[in-house]
């Protein structure tokens, strides 16, 4: 069998981000001739047509972005056989792409990032930070090795490693006019006093099905772009919300008026990692996982002391 070459799937991956022979060509520091025939090449090899070429335009076919999504994780794997190669097989070296959602990175970045360099200086950690569909996008095309998100979301063709639960609190501006904390209620929510993000987050679906929200006219109309954004909202007591243990002690809430309640241990979200079936970095992955969680006990064991 004629198999395509790695240079062949570098030039295609170039095509497809660009969606222009010359661009393209350029990238990849090649003449146009030269790229256009490889491309060719390897639909030739392959036996379906890859783009449609107009004069002024380049569209990749439904076939070629399922190629290109695909060549994108063989060159990712290739790159890693070389780097088990010059780091003699040695876990947590090299580079590691990471993405991780906008609700779980600044509670678990701070403490993980020295934790990593001083256990494993040879570690080249890049970060990612986007919603839960973005960045599984990007693992799946090939630009990230593993996701660090909060379950469940609905995914497919992966391995998951479930590191803890993340609990739902109230949070509420300490006099809030909208309830009596102390005597919470789900049923007896005032109509649109419910902030919570937009929707892209994952953190609002969680909070609408661990919180038990199923009158959607508690849910304000209103939706924050950010987590800080949401936690300006309910300081000012525009409304309340519901956050995560991750959130306690923060320093997302220094500074601020709100007040956290326990729901309870049956309202949690489940913070884990995710990362493409079959990769040969699962090793790495679950190591990384219990760095995480480790950090996670000891920063919940000082909320206990405190």
């Amino acid at each position: 069998m004629n198999l395509p070459t790695l240079k062949q799937l570098r030039y295609f991956v170039a095509l497809a981000e660009n969606e222009h022979f010359g661009k393209a060509a350029e990238s990849c520091f090649v003449s146009q001739s030269a790229f256009s025939v490889a491309i060719k090449e390897l639909e030739t090899q392959l036996g379906t047509q890859l783009v449609d070429r107009t004069n002024k335009n380049v569209t990749i076919t439904r076939v070629g972005r399922e190629v290109a999504n695909h060549a994108r994780q063989c060159i990712r794997d290739v790159e890693y056989l070389a780097e088990i190669a010059r780091s003699n097989q040695e876990l947590l070296t090299g580079r590691l792409n990471l993405g991780v959602i906008p609700t779980i990175a600044p509670f678990v970045l701070p403490s993980l990032m020295p934790r990593l360099r001083e256990s494993y200086p040879d570690l080249q950690l890049y970060l990612r930070e986007d919603t839960t569909q973005a960045i599984y996008s990007a693992l799946m095309g090939g630009e990230l090795d593993v996701i660090l998100l909060a379950l469940p979301y609905k995914l497919s063709n992966i391995e998951t490693c479930t590191l803890f639960q993340d609990h739902f609190l109230l949070a509420c501006h300490k006099d809030t006019h909208f309830l009596n904390p102390k005597n919470y209620r789900f049923e007896n929510l005032p109509n649109e006093s419910v902030l919570l993000l937009e929707d892209g987050h994952c953190l609002r679906d969680h909070a609408l099905s661990a919180c038990k929200l199923q009158n959607q006219e508690t849910v304000s109309r209103f939706a924050a772009s950010s987590l800080y954004t949401l936690i300006e909202m309910v300081d000012s007591d525009i409304g309340i919300t519901y956050l995560t243990e991750m959130a306690k002690g923060s320093m997302i809430l220094k500074h601020t008026d709100i007040k956290t309640y326990s729901l309870g241990k049956e309202s949690y979200r489940e913070i884990g990692l995710a990362w493409r079936k079959g990769s040969a970095r699962s090793e790495e992955f679950q190591l990384l996982g219990e760095m995480i969680k480790l950090g996670h006990l000891e920063g919940a064991g000082s909320l206990i002391d405190a």
